[in-house]
């Protein structure tokens, strides 16, 4: 697919259809997700795959109420995650600026956006989760303690055609100096 047409293409869906997608379009998925930049190349992503039947309804009932009931057997979950105190820190483990941990944020949000139009331009379709219970989420799948949990991320056949919600008109997100 033409990458503009990805772009423009990409929605929240909330409705997946109860079809599996392959767990080698999945590795495919997260592969291009690695090609994403970070802070000193530090790669701080993590991806944790949930794509077994008892591993996608333990990691639903972690989810918000709301996109509890969104989610169902056959749509894969992926947990995103990175590994703190590394993107934005020195050798000795001080801070390079105020971001602070803020830049392993920056690093998985650029990457788990790779992920999202990868599976796009597969045919894919993807809902980012950011309500959940990050402790049972880390207790189901042994995420390390290192490791910030940022999202859950649902992949699969859409079900519904949603309309591109109202974007901000360009001149009132940019400042030309």
């Amino acid at each position: 697919m033409e990458y503009s047409k990805v772009i423009q293409s990409r929605r929240s869906i909330r409705k997946f259809k109860q079809k599996k997608v392959d767990i080698e379009t999945i590795k495919e998925i997260v592969n291009d997700a690695r090609e994403a930049p970070s802070w000193k190349n530090s790669q701080t992503s993590r991806y944790y795959i949930c794509y077994s039947l008892s591993f996608i309804q333990k990691i639903r009932e972690a989810l918000g109420e709301v996109n509890r009931h969104k989610i169902n057997d056959e749509t894969v979950l992926i947990v995103c995650s990175f590994v703190a105190n590394k993107a934005g820190f020195n050798k000795e483990g001080k801070a390079d600026n105020e971001a602070g941990n803020g830049w392993g944020y920056y690093d998985n949000g650029l990457s788990t956006m790779i992920l999202q139009l990868s599976a796009k331009d597969r045919g894919l379709d993807t809902l980012v989760m950011g309500i959940r219970d990050e402790n049972r989420i880390r207790e189901v799948l042994s995420v390390n303690d290192d490791e910030i949990i940022t999202s859950v991320i649902a992949v699969g056949y859409r079900d519904i055609n949603p309309s591109q919600p109202l974007r901000k008109e360009l001149n009132e997100i940019i400042k030309i100096v």
